[in-house]
């Protein structure tokens, strides 16, 4: 053995630094624990691990996972800045008593942390900066060819859609989406011989990665946890409620710490056969109770209107053509609203699927007016089948573009949610939102008037913008205006108006 007294030096100085070495992790970021252990057996089942994060008074305990080959894992998603302590207990003598520490440091730009309700009828990010809705829609885009996965990623950014709705089980919907995924949830043979016992790691991992691709470019990844579309290929949806629960706990062990996951417990509730309204309450109620980090929870319709008055349910996502009714769900539940679905894109031979893109983006500016949100989709026919609405890939429609003129649109004019301004006369209220007395926008839909008279806050001077939403132009009018005024306007329909109080 080499005695050199540099020798021994190096080893020292080494072995300090290491002992000294802490695992930073951004602020919203998640840290991971990671251990071998037992693989015989069934360890879904069998073996039961947690892990409780403590810094001064703020104390977490997280739920860990099997995530095969003998791996077990805790995820934990620190919402505080500073030194962290952790200690592992597990029915497992090899897994259990370990202990250790990590750093929460200040987040990187971009990581604006998790998505939550602000001024009742609205969203913001956990650093307070505001988040206004502009979804799409993709169902099992997840589940596609690597180079069909990367198109869809890119078309995301492209039009600047920071939320998607996507299945967690693959989808079936002939002649739509036929094909098999890379990957099953469940160990076992397909198409439908599995043990709703074991979980498919690699299934699991391959969800990861894609939240995660998602979160690099600030798309918010609405879970859709149970779907109807199973055509009794695999029996995803006639599980029992039990093995439902079993599930959720295993999902949500994984996902939980990933800032940018929602939960939509289901698409088209009403059409899942197999569950009551008491098993979706309890299903409701079993993700509120694992989630620690109280992400967005949500369930969505076909026809039947679920009661969204569940103190769990944060937000309506809605299956509604006229989101003009914005204001009576607002009433009704006191809670915000998303159309989710208020139909596609397309030319679809189904009433749900053949939307005008002209419709598709009037629809987007009534849902902003209106002080709601939409969720964008597309259904054009193509010949290999590969409907953006359901497989992602390219868009093909024209309203994409508008939508993402909308968004910036709305973050350059509101630093906080839209509200409605109820006390203005009738032609105010008909489409407009104003965030106080600083910044206004009225939308005229498919009208083609050659003025309009608005009314703005005595006192106060106020820019105009004349906004063409369609050929995606904005020209500001000369002066300054106060009080009530008539505005010149092209006489051309899907013409907005924008003031903001000028300086």
């Amino acid at each position: 053995m080499n005695t050199h007294p540099l020798y021994l030096l190096l080893i020292i100085i080494l072995l300090s630094q290491f002992s000294h070495a802490t695992t930073e992790i951004e602020q919203w970021d998640f840290y991971e624990w990671s251990h071998s252990g037992p693989s015989k057996g069934n360890p879904y089942r069998d073996v039961t691990i947690q892990a409780t994060f403590r810094l001064g008074e703020n104390e977490f305990t997280v739920s860990g996972f099997y995530d095969g080959e003998g791996i077990y894992r805790c995820r934990f998603m620190p919402n505080v800045i500073g030194n962290w302590h952790y200690e592992i207990s597990s029915n497992v003598d090899t897994l259990n008593g370990h202990s250790g520490t990590f750093t929460c440091v200040a987040p990187e730009p971009g990581n604006e942390g998790g998505v939550s309700v602000a001024n009742q009828f609205h969203f913001e990010y956990t650093s307070g900066k505001p988040y206004f809705c502009f979804g799409t829609t993709a169902y099992a885009w997840q589940h596609q060819s690597a180079e069909l996965r990367e198109q869809t990623l890119v078309t995301f950014e492209k039009y600047g859609f920071n939320k998607v709705r996507m299945c967690v089980f693959p989808k079936r919907f002939a002649p739509y989406i036929t094909n098999e995924p890379e990957h099953y949830p469940y160990m076992g043979e397909a198409p439908d011989q599995w043990d709703f016992s074991r979980f498919n790691p690699a299934f699991f991992r391959h969800l990861e990665r894609s939240i995660l691709e998602l979160q690099k470019i600030g798309v918010e990844a609405d879970l859709i946890l149970f779907h109807p579309y199973d055509e009794s290929h695999w029996g995803f949806d006639h599980m029992s409620l039990e093995e439902d629960i079993f599930y959720l706990e295993y999902l949500i062990a994984r996902l939980a710490s990933f800032r940018n996951v929602w939960w939509s417990l289901a698409n088209e509730w009403d059409l899942v056969k197999t569950k009551n309204v008491e098993d979706w309450n309890t299903l409701i109620e079993t993700v509120d109770r694992l989630d620690i980090y109280d992400r967005l929870i949500s369930i969505h319709n076909a026809g039947k209107i679920y009661d969204h008055s569940h103190p769990s349910i944060t937000h309506l996502s809605l299956q509604r053509h006229n989101p003009k009714t914005t204001p009576s769900w607002h009433e009704q539940y006191g809670k915000p609203v998303v159309f989710d679905e208020m139909s596609y894109e397309g030319n679809l031979g189904y009433n749900y699927g053949d939307l005008t893109g002209e419709l598709m983006t009037m629809r987007f500016w009534i849902c902003i007016t209106q002080a709601g949100y939409g969720t964008h989709g597309e259904m054009y026919q193509h010949p290999e089948n590969i409907l953006y609405w359901s497989k992602g890939g390219v868009t093909h429609g024209s309203s994409p573009a508008r939508i993402r003129f909308l968004r910036e649109i709305v973050e350059s004019t509101f630093t906080e949610g839209p509200m409605r301004y109820p006390t203005e006369p009738w032609w105010n209220r008909k489409n407009c939102v104003s965030q106080e007395e600083e910044a206004f926008l009225f939308y005229y839909e498919d009208y083609q008037p050659s003025f309009r008279p608005i009314r703005l806050p005595e006192g106060n001077s106020y820019t105009i913008d004349v906004i063409d939403t369609w050929e995606m132009t904005i020209n500001r009018l000369p002066g300054l205006y106060s009080g009530s005024i008539e505005v010149p306007l092209p006489g051309k329909p899907y013409i907005a108006v924008r003031a903001m109080k000028a300086n």
